[in-house]
């Protein structure tokens, strides 16, 4: 699959409404619809429907794809602190099995 360039992913970052912003970081740091659901106080269909259009406005078909172009798109500016990257929360810790963890890895080796 063919990603957006770095100046169409900042452009499709910005067109996500703040709530799209919310979902996106939930999924990336592994969290299920459901529990996405009872953290934001919204059901989890509103969760499915706001995730669906995230992957739609970034091009993405899943939350692994999701979290590789947020990770390529924060290696492409000019600094990336490592403690600001949503992709490295202390969450993440309980997502070793599903591979997210090498996205901290790589913020880390980069700093």
């Amino acid at each position: 699959m063919k990603y957006l360039s770095a100046e169409s992913m900042a452009l499709a970052l910005k067109s996500l409404t703040s709530r799209e912003h919310e979902v996106k970081n939930l999924v990336v740091q592994g969290l299920a619809n459901k529990v996405i659901a009872a953290e934001l106080g919204i059901s989890q269909r509103t969760i499915e429907a706001h995730r669906a259009r995230v992957f739609s406005k970034l091009q993405v078909r899943n939350a692994v794809e999701l979290a590789h172009v947020l990770l390529v798109q924060r290696l492409a500016e000019p600094t990336t602190p490592f403690q600001d990257n949503p992709l490295c929360r202390p969450q993440l810790k309980k997502t070793l099995s599903k591979g997210l963890f090498v996205v901290c890895l790589v913020q880390v080796t980069r700093s």
